[in-house]
C-alpha cells in the first residue's frame, strides 16, 4: 500500500468519524464561548525536524465538521518539515477550527512520527540491498494509517494482517507437527499466498527451504548465521531478519546479505512529533 487508494480513503472517513465522536460527544461546549460568526486564521508548525504525514486525515476532519474552513498546505506528505516553519494554514469559522484542532493534530503527530523514524532507518540502508519492513505491532485501530505512514517514510509494508500472507511461527509449527506439514497445509489452504516461516537455527532454515517457503525469517540469528543462511540458499528464497532491530545494527545486518529487516518500533514505539497550532484573529 503506497497510495491513498479507495480502501484506505474509506477507512480514513470512518476513522475520523470515530475520532470526532470520541472527542466531541454531544458537542464542543468550550467552542460555544466564541461568537458563531467569528473567523480566525491559524498556522500549524512542527517544533522539530520531521517527515509530514497525515494530510488526508486532517482534510477529512474539517470536511466532516462542515467545510466552513479553508486549508492551505505548504508541504505534502513525505516532505521534510523545518522546525518552526508553517506547513499548514487554516482560515475560517473559529469554532470549527478550535473544535477540530486536537483531532487533526493527533493524527498528524502520530503518523508523522512513524514516517519520520522510518525515513531515518531507510536512509541508513539506502546504499544497500536491505528493505525496511513494518510489522503488525501497530496501535489498535491505526493499522492502515500507520502502514501508510511507513510507505511515506520510505519503508515497505509487511502483511497487512492475518489474512493476506502466511507467517508460520513456532507455535504454528508445533501444532502442525513440523515445518514441512505447516507449509504443505498453507499451500493447500490458500494457493498463491506468500508463505513465510520463522526459524530459530540453521537446521530449521534448511527445513523451511526444502518445504517450499517463499521467505525465511531469521529470528535473533547471529550475524555469522545470517550470512551462512544466505550463502547456503541464495537465490532459492528471500530472507528477513528480525529481533531487537535498532539503527546501530542495520548496516551489520545488511552486510549479511538478507533481503528484509522487520522493525516493530516503527509503529509501536510512538513518540508524537511536537506540533503546534497558532491562532491569529482575522
Amino acid at each position: 500500500m503506497t497510495l491513498l487508494n479507495a480502501l484506505l480513503t474509506e477507512h480514513i472517513q470512518s476513522q475520523v468519524t470515530f475520532a470526532l465522536e470520541e472527542d466531541m460527544g454531544l458537542g464542543d461546549i468550550t467552542a460555544q464561548l466564541i461568537p458563531d460568526d467569528q473567523e480566525i486564521s491559524a498556522t500549524v508548525i512542527s517544533r522539530e525536524l520531521a517527515v509530514l504525514c497525515g494530510q488526508a486525515w486532517v482534510n477529512e476532519v474539517f470536511s466532516q465538521l462542515g467545510d466552513r474552513v479553508s486549508l492551505t498546505w505548504h508541504n505534502n506528505d513525505g516532505d521534510l518539515l523545518e522546525p518552526n516553519k508553517a506547513f499548514l494554514t487554516i482560515k475560517g469559522h473559529a469554532r470549527t477550527i478550535l473544535t477540530g484542532e486536537r483531532t487533526a493534530l493527533n493524527f498528524l503527530q502520530t503518523l508523522s512520527y512513524t514516517a519520520t523514524v522510518t525515513r531515518q532507518y531507510s536512509e541508513i540502508v539506502s546504499n544497500t540491498q536491505l528493505t525496511i519492513l513494518d510489522t503488525r505491532k501497530t496501535l489498535p485501530g491505526m493499522r492502515q494509517a500507520q502502514k501508510y505512514a511507513v510507505t511515506v517514510g520510505g519503508g515497505r509494508n509487511h502483511r497487512m494482517g492475518l489474512y493476506d500472507a502466511f507467517l508460520i511461527k513456532e507455535n504454528h509449527i508445533m501444532a502442525a507437527g513440523s515445518i514441512a506439514n505447516a507449509v504443505s497445509m498453507a499451500q493447500k489452504i490458500a494457493p498463491g499466498k506468500t508463505i513465510e516461516v520463522e526459524t530459530e537455527n540453521l537446521d530449521e532454515v534448511a527445513m523451511a527451504v526444502a518445504a517450499g517457503a517463499d521467505i525465511i525469517m531469521l529470528d535473533n540469528f547471529s550475524y555469522e548465521d545470517m550470512s551462512k543462511a544466505v550463502a547456503d540458499f541464495k537465490g532459492q528464497v528471500k530472507f528477513e531478519a528480525s529481533g531487537n532491530m535498532d539503527k546501530d545494527r542495520l548496516l551489520k545486518v545488511a552486510a549479511t546479505g538478507v533481503d528484509f529487516v522487520s522493525i516493530g518500533a516503527l509503529t509501536k514505539h510512538i513518540q508524537a512529533i511536537d506540533l503546534s497550532l497558532r491562532v491569529s484573529q482575522e
